[in-house]
């Protein structure tokens, strides 16, 4: 187990005693076989010979599996089953059959038996059931564990994780919501920038003003300060009514400017502008507006690069990164992953046929995963996993195709550097090709403007063409 892994085990897991297993069985000589094989698999055991010892045996104190023969006395394995699974939802139940009765084993698990054995069985058979069902137990108990943990955590606008790297955006979050600085969020694609910016805002005495995102990569370049500054009738050829701008409408609240490197150079010193003087002057007007905003900018770009390139204003970078938060990509958290997991599962699971858990198996590739789209990526893949998937447990073959083997081209581990510009490049090329080459829909799964992504596919064709 990687420690990764092993930082998600120890997060969840509370079980500090075996696991229980109810052996239900009127043959003194098959409750003692299955007894001795259960005994060897670690698990406690606990006997009954009929169905009512059976069931005040699980109202005494809590069972993890039921192995039951389907000929048990008085209302028979069947109705005990149906019982268990109506008063008992998370116990496991394996059914034993008797040999060419395999219509019944069939009932058994529509009936929702987690699996059966025919009689006579090897004993190896039902060691390796118990051991596999038992792991699973355990992982159904964890996630239960952490959908609590997500319930009962104090909400940040969507944010979900509790490994000491969020600890700290959360701790910083807490301080900076009830001050009117500027903040400066930075994080790679699909890390939760806008929820980092939506959490200081509703956390904070803003929270009952207006909160107006700006996706500064998606405004067309020859609209932008209007969009942002407003404008009055006349202006220009089509200002047929005067408009407010996105800084006026953001008044007593807050202005998310997300993608802020994105935005040109001259409105740049504009920007800054009304920064510092708090008022700001709409297209075509000669008098200045008074605005009263908190501006909280973010991007997925090195601003310190863009400086020394010549892009990005140094005055604007040192007005807007008054306190900097820096959100850590998901590769470097992958013990939230069980957690972001539960949360998706929960958040889309259709209530007629909800999913309530992930395999094992499942879960391990997600942990060995890199996510270069980071939680935005994870989504995505939960998301199609059950839209595609059946049965109440997320199996590995559920997920997406490129989660099944690793990559030639995969990003980087962790541990290994590469310049920002060549992950960059890898993301983008990996998004098209899971997309299908779809612009657009590539850029919704890398979380950029889809301006930012032709922009850069036009850029890396240029470097192509002059090597």
């Amino acid at each position: 187990m990687n420690e990764n892994s092993a930082a998600a085990t120890k997060l969840v897991s509370t079980r500090s005693t075996p696991g229980t297993v109810l052996i239900v069985d009127d043959e003194v000589a098959a409750r003692e076989l299955c007894s001795e094989v259960a005994l060897e698999a670690g698990l406690r055991v606990r006997t009954a010979a009929t169905t009512e010892q059976a069931l005040e045996a699980l109202e005494q104190a809590p069972v993890d599996i039921v192995v039951t023969d389907l000929k048990v006395p008085q209302m028979g394995g069947l109705e005990l089953l149906r019982r268990i699974r109506a008063a008992f939802p998370h116990i496991a139940v394996v059914v034993l059959t008797q040999y060419g009765t395999i219509e019944t084993a069939v009932e058994a698990m529509r009936a929702g038996a987690a699996d059966y054995l025919t009689k006579p069985f090897h004993v190896e058979e039902l060691r390796n059931k118990l051991e596999r069902l038992l792991r699973a137990v355990e992982m159904d108990h964890e996630n239960r564990i952490l959908r609590e943990q997500l319930r009962s955590r104090p909400g940040f606008g969507g944010l979900v994780g509790i490994s000491p790297r969020m600890q700290k955006v959360y701790k910083l979050i807490e301080k900076v919501s009830q001050h009117s600085y500027p903040v400066l969020v930075l994080g790679e694609s699909g890390t939760g920038k806008e929820l980092v910016a939506r959490s200081i805002h509703f956390s904070g005495p803003r929270r009952s003003g207006p909160f107006v995102p700006v996706d500064c990569s998606a405004l067309v370049p020859t609209l932008i300060e209007s969009e942002l500054f407003g404008y009055v009738k006349g202006a220009f050829t089509g200002a047929l009514r005067s408009k407010v701008g996105l800084l006026e409408a953001a008044d007593g609240g807050t202005l998310f400017l997300d993608e802020i490197a994105d935005l040109p150079f001259d409105l740049q010193a504009k920007l800054l502008r009304a920064l510092q003087e708090r008022e700001i002057r709409p297209v075509g007007s000669n008098e200045r507006v008074r605005i009263n905003v908190r501006v909280i900018a973010a991007t997925n770009r090195d601003l310190e690069a863009a400086i020394r390139s010549g892009s990005f204003r140094q005055d604007l970078y040192f007005r807007l990164n008054v306190v900097q938060i820096k959100l850590p990509p998901l590769r470097e958290r992958k013990s939230d992953i069980p957690l972001l997991v539960n949360h998706f599962l929960e958040k889309f699971s259709d209530p007629e046929r909800p999913v309530r858990s992930i395999s094992e198996e499942a879960m391990a590739r997600l942990m060995a995963y890199d996510w270069p789209g980071n939680v935005r990526e994870l989504e995505n893949a939960i998301e199609r996993a059950l839209a595609l998937g059946s049965g109440p447990v997320l199996q590995l073959a559920d997920l997406p195709s490129n989660l099944h083997s690793s990559s030639p081209d995969r990003l980087p581990a962790s541990d290994e550097l590469l310049p920002l510009e060549e992950l960059e490049r890898r993301a983008i090329f990996r998004a098209l090709r899971e997309t299908g080459g779809d612009k657009l829909a590539a850029a919704r799964l890398l979380g950029i403007g889809k301006t930012t992504l032709y922009r850069k596919l036009k850029q890396y064709e240029a470097e192509r063409q002059s090597a």
